[in-house]
Parts: C-alpha cells; structure tokens; sequence
C-alpha cells in the first residue's frame, strides 16, 4: 500500500506540473497576442520576413482610416499574412532558381522601352488626333458595315412615368403624351414632372430595352409581355404604377437606327483615325532617320 501511495503521489504531481505548464502556455500565448497588439498599437515592427521588416507607419498606409479597433486588428493580421507570403515566395525564388533565371535585365530593358514607345505615341496622338466627324463620315461607314449594327435586343424611344395608381393625372397624361402640339407636349411634361414620382424621357434619344426595363425594376423579356400597342403598363409590388408610352419601337434582329448606332460608329471611326497616326509616325521617323544618317542599313 505504501509503494501504491508513493506511484498515486507521482502521479499528481506530474498532473500539477502538465497544469502548471499548460496554464503557462496559455498565458505565454496570450501575451503573445498582447504583445502584438501592443506592437501594432505602438508602432514597433510588427513582422519580418528575414531581413525585411514591416513597420506600424507601412501598415498604416496600407489600411483604411476610420476602422473600429476589432476590424483595423483582423485587417492587419490579413494584410501582414498577405505581405509575408509574397516576401516568402520571393525568397523561395530566389533560392532556387538558377543565375540565368534570375537576370531579368533583358525583360525589364523590353519593357522599358514599349513603355516610353507608349507614352510617347500616346502624346502624340492627343496632340494631333482629330476627334470630329461630318455626317456624311458617320453615315458613310453605317451604309459599308450594316452587318456589325444589327440590333441583339430592341431599341426604343420612350417617355416613363412611375406614379401612384390613384392620382387624377394618370388619364390626362394618357390622353396628352402621344399628342404632337408642342404646346400641349410641355403641360404634359410640367404636369408629369409635378405629379410623378419619377418621370424620364431620356432625352428623346434611342435607348435598349435594357435601360427601360430597369426602370420598371423587370427583365426587357418579361417588360415586352406588358406591351400593349404603343403603352407598356405595370404595377409591381410596391402598388405604383408605371407607364411608358413608346414612341418608336425596333426589335432586335434589325438594323438599328443610324442615331443609335452614331456614338459606337464615331469609336470606331476614332480608333481607325489613332492606328492611321500612330502608322503615320513610324514612317515619319525612319524616313527622317534614313534622311539623316541616323538609321544606316548596310
């Protein structure tokens, strides 16, 4: 019994000692974290790759002002992760890769030179392009590539009204939109405009059905199954009422309107215009560069 007493007193005190020691541990690791913070609060470095060190100013910089304090911890600890992997990887890198693969003089030098090539075409472009085109331009290229402006879904010129279902405007503004008397077009808009709680016109201009039905807060598809003659009409769940009355209609499949497809042709026109300069100067400059002695071909 003596010899059991004295094993069972080892026993607790090797139980006191893995306490002892986990309890230890604990503590270490939370003074670990402490510490941390308080070096991130204080401004000591606050990690190191190596011989590269992170500090609290750089971290600033890096992270949004304002943040609670929970929030400015757990992005530190992601932008911290985050540098350290990249410096990691970088040294890995460059541990293992061989001399030659570690000269990237030549790529650099390459890309050196198309970055000044860029800059300098760039300059020159904006110094030199000209931005405006005639109608006779515009229509000109609309009339040769037909193809490229076929319509993918239908285009409208359209008047929206978002107002509420039991405002006695509804059927005056039924009555008085499609009228073509400039006068009564302007009451109209003003009584819109006061009555509605959205009213757009979109300038008069041509624009995809997209843009439409966003406003009714609806896929163009389903708006189209709303339309009635001249007048699309839907009441969504937040119980108002939207109307639009449509004053030109081209469904997709056809060829869309020369105003619609104007600003995507004068891009084109632009881009051609830019490739002709830059075209342009190469040859400028090796013609004066052969004319000078500059460029000697032998």
């Amino acid at each position: 019994m003596i010899k059991f007493a004295g094993f069972n007193a080892i026993l607790m005190k090797q139980k006191i000692i893995y306490k002892t020691i986990a309890a230890a541990a604990l503590i270490l690791s939370a003074a670990v974290s402490c510490e941390w913070v308080d070096k991130v609060i204080t401004g000591e470095t606050v990690a190191s790759v190596g011989k590269v060190r992170l500090s609290r100013a750089e971290l600033d910089k890096a992270l949004p002002s304002g943040l609670l304090p929970e929030d400015s911890v757990r992005l530190a600890h992601q932008y911290i992760n985050s540098w350290a992997s990249e410096l990691v990887f970088l040294q890995v890198a460059e541990n293992q890769l061989s001399k030659e693969e570690l000269d990237v003089s030549a790529e650099l030098e390459d890309y050196r030179k198309s970055l000044l090539k860029y800059r300098y075409e760039q300059r020159y472009v904006n110094e030199k392009l000209d931005t405006i085109f005639t109608p006779e331009q515009i229509k000109g290229y609309y009339d040769a590539h037909q193809d490229r402006f076929k319509l993918l879904i239908p285009v409208v010129k359209a008047d929206f009204l978002c107002i509420s279902p039991d405002s006695p405007y509804i059927d005056e503004f039924r009555e008085n939109i499609a009228e073509d008397d400039a006068r009564r077009m302007q009451y109209t808009d003003s009584v819109a405009y006061a009555s509605a709680i959205r009213f757009e016109t979109f300038g008069g201009k041509w624009i995809n059905l997209n843009e439409l039905a966003h406003e009714f807060g609806i896929d163009y598809s389903e708006l189209l199954t709303h339309k009635k003659g001249d007048w699309i009409e839907y009441e969504g769940g937040t119980g108002l009422l939207h109307l639009a009355y449509i004053k030109a209609f081209e469904p997709s499949g056809k060829l869309a309107p020369l105003e619609y497809a104007t600003p995507l042709i004068k891009d084109i026109l632009l881009s051609i215009r830019k490739k002709e300069l830059v075209s342009a100067l190469e040859d400028k400059l090796m013609e004066d560069a052969r004319a000078e002695g500059v460029f000697v071909q032998y």
